[in-house]
């Protein structure tokens, strides 16, 4: 994969996709140090009136992150997405990126996310109105279609590139199908034979081979990960020497994963606090279990556990580090 100039940047397009909940600054700095190179904000709402909130506050924050910083706005008002773009170039974001793959019910209920894709003609108003808002790149995720019926991905990819975005992902489900079943990249393949910005493929790319197939399928520029990253940030540096050698790395050590899992821990209780960290904090540590031999009274332990000091010592103990 070559590196993607996009604006002022160039981008190595083996990259993190957003998620809501997961991909925070201490994640995305981890999924960094192995090997992604690419990484996008937790998607943040276009109603800047909302930013006061705790969860805003943490989505909004990039700092010491290395550019380009992007910053994922999600909305279904032409308006108040332009205005998100703007005040987030403000804060620092060098390139704004539109949520239309989002298939949550509390997000596609306000016609937002990917339930944006059944309106072709406010699709068009939203990109143009955010590209025409700020001089920094504008790129956009989103899916196949609305339902199996309506794919209409190659579509909004044409639009997409008339309004001025400057590169697609795409996750390789329709709306409807949510998570559920298996992604396919034929409509991947033939919405990057329909435009001449770059596309990223996106679902179920959870090993090295995987991601070198989907790359010759759809001869897309890079693709994204996004679940097969959970409790796995080294998968990003499986993939990268795949593809460059053709040849398996083997898996990091005991010891190279309790450092990560500890620094991980320790990451999200300065980032969040107290409160807020031990949650987050038991959300990784179970999808890390799932990646560990003999951790199941260990997670089920560690959910139980209520200070910072009680999970670090947790972890320690369990990896005698």
């Amino acid at each position: 994969m070559k590196a993607i100039p996009i604006g002022d940047y160039f981008i190595e397009p083996l990259a993190l996709a957003p998620m809501a909940g997961v991909t925070d600054r201490p994640f995305r700095q981890i999924c960094r140090q192995y090997g992604a190179g690419y990484t996008v904000s937790e998607m943040v709402a276009s109603d800047t009136s909302l930013w006061t909130t705790n969860k805003s506050i943490f989505r909004l924050n990039h700092d010491g992150e290395p550019s380009p910083k992007t910053v994922q706005i999600v909305g279904y008002d032409p308006e108040m997405l332009a205005e998100a773009a703007r005040m987030n170039m403000a804060r620092g974001a060098q390139i704004i990126d539109i949520n239309m793959g989002c298939p949550a019910k509390k997000v596609c209920n306000r016609l937002a996310g990917s339930a944006l894709m059944q309106d072709e003609e406010l699709v068009a108003r939203i990109l143009q109105a955010v590209v025409n808002a700020v001089p920094i790149p504008v790129t956009l995720k989103t899916r196949t279609g609305w339902n199996r019926d309506n794919k209409n991905g190659v579509t909004i990819a044409k639009i997409a590139e008339d309004s001025g975005i400057q590169m697609l992902a795409i996750h390789g489900r329709t709306r409807a199908d949510k998570y559920e079943g298996v992604a396919e990249y034929d409509t991947i393949a033939a919405i990057k034979q329909a435009v001449s910005i770059p596309v990223i493929a996106n679902g179920d790319i959870d090993c090295a081979e995987k991601a070198l197939s989907v790359l010759q399928h759809t001869g897309c520029d890079g693709i994204m990960l996004g679940r097969a990253a959970h409790g796995r940030p080294w998968i990003f540096r499986e993939i990268r020497h795949y593809l460059s050698t053709q040849l398996k790395l083997p898996p990091p050590s005991l010891q190279e994963r309790a450092n990560v899992i500890y620094h991980h821990v320790c990451a999200l209780h300065d980032f969040y606090g107290e409160a807020l960290g031990v949650r987050f904090a038991r959300k990784h540590i179970a999808w890390y279990g799932e990646h560990l031999d003999n951790s199941k009274a260990f997670v089920q332990q560690f959910h139980r556990l209520t200070t910072p000091l009680e999970q670090r010592a947790a972890v320690k103990a369990f990896f005698a580090i």
